[in-house]
């Protein structure tokens, strides 16, 4: 027929009965019932009686119903409506929250872009669609290409950069989306000052890192080189105040800061295992009003852990003078870490002397870690992160690891560019970082990769997989940075590299970051974790309850013919499969229970997933990784003080440079709840 579709948006585009076909299908699948061609021909029928040139979208729908209950397929006219209700609802839903989602990238991902990351005009109303901003990103990262090469051709660059974006193939550290070519033009996500045992530096610091904060960093903190607390003061006869104290400096000059204008402040505050005041450092979070812009983590080192071992006493020594004020069990403190962590989620720790062993600088002493503890930064030192989505690299069940190579190339490139247009906050970062010019490859969607191999999370299989995808990705990594080295440039402290290579242009290239945001915008799961959840509800900051199923999880429970409304209810309550969400359930109503039980343990959830697993699969990655993992043990609401033991102490054994834990409930409010409304699935 030459007639006109006349859209919801007011576009009036050419008709076009496979996409009336298009819709039927996907009822079609929800049922099991197959409808015959003899629908269509009705279909057009109908619409032609109502000789009109040009038909409005919504009567094409009602006739489509119509046609369906008249030739007896009442359960597909049933599906058809439930979808096309739905659909209503999440426009509705758009339009109330005037989102623009130009790239069809979903609810979730549009909300975030209007709130974090589209520009935004004097007055705050948004000014740029979401393929405007990786246009304008694309284009702000290209140009440094002009710098080695003045015939380069940045428009070409420039279409590559942008194509990996709005393909969610790659997403660079969100500081990247929000700010690159605006006036801020700062790129990079992290940061890592060192604070000196006096006044002077204290208060210079806590106005570098509102500096840092306002420009869209998180910073990290050491605390480890200031007096304990009531240490004589000698300019003043007075006694100091200890780390913890101006801790609370910090904590309340960054209150009242916003990261770059779309997100609130985040620090990491650290303090050695062997400082003074350690004990009060890790309860200091016990009152849950206090210390809310910080993550804490305490740093250990080796002699701790042997003396752990041994059920020993080790020295608490004061950083102003290297003597030692006492000695304690080290057990003493492990419990209180262990009973901190499992109450609050925090500390976290990092294992100091494996980050300093493994530093590829011989010269360079590391002291902090970022926010999120996936980058060891020496003081004033600075990095830019990149995630390749890894769901994006499988075909037929396969890695397709000739794409992968060629996006780790991909990503070298941006974000090597990215240091040369980044606008640093401070002289003192942009000589720091310049002269290491680290850079953090990192991934996402490492659950997603799993579940389309068939591979579950809980398995051999998947820690062997995250050993060489990870192994193969720093591999390339360095020889694509080796490559970049021999037209751009060896990093100017390559005298100081622990040379595998005889050149390179980044000291370190590899990283795990949480990718929290932009695996939203990416659609796909966090990091390196499992999935969450299968049904979960992401609460935004400014309280809207935002649902999510995973897409793959419904794709397969219709294949095998289990997606009905026993497990959708099951889902919506619990959010996951576990055997306790599944108590009293009849399990004849999901089908054959072999394919049922396969199904549920390939869709293992963050929870269900074993301690030890957890931290394997961290300890797999962190073999091919050159800075660091961040990575959460999502432990269930019943893990026991035991448990969180035990994962502390395989962290160290298996060689992780960090551990966090994190037990479900353990705070009053969350970002990630499980299960969602009925309605939505």
């Amino acid at each position: 027929m030459c007639l006109e579709v006349i859209k919801r948006d007011g576009r009036i585009v050419p008709y076009e009965i496979e996409k009336i076909a298009s819709s039927i299908a996907k009822a079609m699948s929800s049922v099991d019932v197959e409808v015959q061609e003899d629908i269509f021909p009705l279909i057009e029928e109908r619409i032609k009686a109502l000789e009109e040139e040009v038909v409005d979208i919504e009567k094409i729908q009602d006739i489509i119903e119509e046609s369906l209950m008249d030739l007896g397929y009442n359960s597909v006219a049933k599906a058809y409506i439930i979808h096309r209700e739905k659909r209503k609802r999440k426009r509705e839903l758009r339009e109330h929250l005037d989102i623009v989602d130009d790239l069809k990238l979903g609810l979730n991902a549009a909300k975030l872009l209007k709130d974090r990351y589209l520009m935004r005009d004097t007055e705050g109303n948004v000014i740029e669609t979401p393929s405007e901003l990786f246009r304008r990103v694309a284009k702000t990262v290209a140009v440094a290409d002009l710098k080695y090469d003045k015939d380069a051709d940045v428009e070409e660059v420039e279409e590559v950069f942008y194509r990996a974006m709005v393909n969610m193939e790659f997403l660079p550290n969100s500081p990247a989306l929000f700010s690159a070519g605006n006036k801020n033009n700062t790129l990079a996500a992290c940061f890592v000052l060192d604070i000196e045992d006096s006044l002077e530096d204290i208060f210079e610091k806590v106005k570098q890192t509102g500096i840092i904060t306002k420009m869209g960093g998180g910073v990290g903190l050491s605390f480890s080189n200031l007096r304990p607390k009531n240490d004589s003061v000698g300019s003043t006869g007075g006694v100091s105040s200890g780390p913890v104290s101006f801790m609370k400096l910090f904590d309340t000059a960054i209150d009242v800061c916003k990261q770059g204008g779309v997100r609130r402040g985040a620090l990491m505050g650290v303090l050695r295992c062997d400082h003074p005041d350690i004990l009060e450092f890790i309860r200091c979070k016990q009152d849950r009003t206090k210390f809310t812009n910080f993550n804490i983590s305490v740093l250990i080192t080796d002699d701790f852990m042997n003396a752990y071992y041994k059920n020993e006493t080790y020295d608490l020594i004061n950083p102003k003078n290297g003597e030692v004020v006492e000695s304690i069990p080290a057990r003493t403190v492990m419990d209180q870490i262990v009973f901190m962590a499992h109450s609050f989620g925090d500390p976290g720790l990092v294992f100091i002397d494996v980050i300093n062993d493994k530093h590829p600088l011989r010269n360079m002493e590391i002291k902090g870690v970022n926010v999120c503890g996936e980058q060891p930064l020496a003081p004033y030192e600075s990095c830019l992160l990149g995630a390749i989505n890894l769901s994006k690299f499988v075909k037929e069940g396969e890695v397709d690891y000739k794409e992968l190579k060629r996006m780790v190339g991909l990503v070298v490139h941006f974000l090597d560019n990215m240091l040369d247009v980044n606008v640093f906050p401070l002289k003192e970062i942009q000589v720091a970082t310049m002269n290491s010019r680290k850079i953090g490859v990192g991934v996402m969607g490492w659950a997603e990769m799993l579940i389309q191999m068939n591979t579950s999370y809980d398995s051999s299989e998947a820690v062997e997989l995250a050993e060489k995808v990870m192994g193969f990705i720093d591999r390339e990594a360095h020889n694509f940075s080796r490559d970049l080295a021999m037209i751009r440039g060896n990093f100017p402290l390559f005298d100081d590299y622990k040379k595998r290579y005889n050149s390179m242009r980044n000291a370190v290239l590899t990283t795990a970051a949480p990718t929290g945001s932009r695996s939203v915008l990416a659609g796909t799961s966090s990091g390196i974790e499992p999935l969450f959840a299968i049904a979960q509800t992401r609460v935004t900051g400014d309280g809207v309850r935002m649902p999510d199923v995973n897409d793959f999880f419904v794709e397969k429970a219709k294949e095998a013919g289990i997606w009905n409304d026993d497990l959708k209810a099951i889902l919506a309550k619990h959010g996951n499969l576990s055997k306790s969400s599944l108590w009293g359930s009849d399990m004849a109503a999901f089908g054959n229970v072999r394919v049922f039980e396969k199904i549920r343990k390939l869709f293992k959830t963050a929870h269900e997933i074993p301690p030890e697993q957890h931290v394997a699969i961290q300890a797999a990655f962190q073999k091919h990784i050159g800075s660091s993992v961040s990575k959460t043990v999502n432990l269930n609401n019943g893990a026991r003080l035991e448990d969180v033991k035990g994962v502390f102490l395989k962290a160290y054994e298996s060689g992780c440079k960090g551990i966090t834990i994190f037990r479900n409930g353990c705070l009053d409010s969350q970002v990630l709840n499980l299960g969602c409304e009925v309605c939505e699935l």
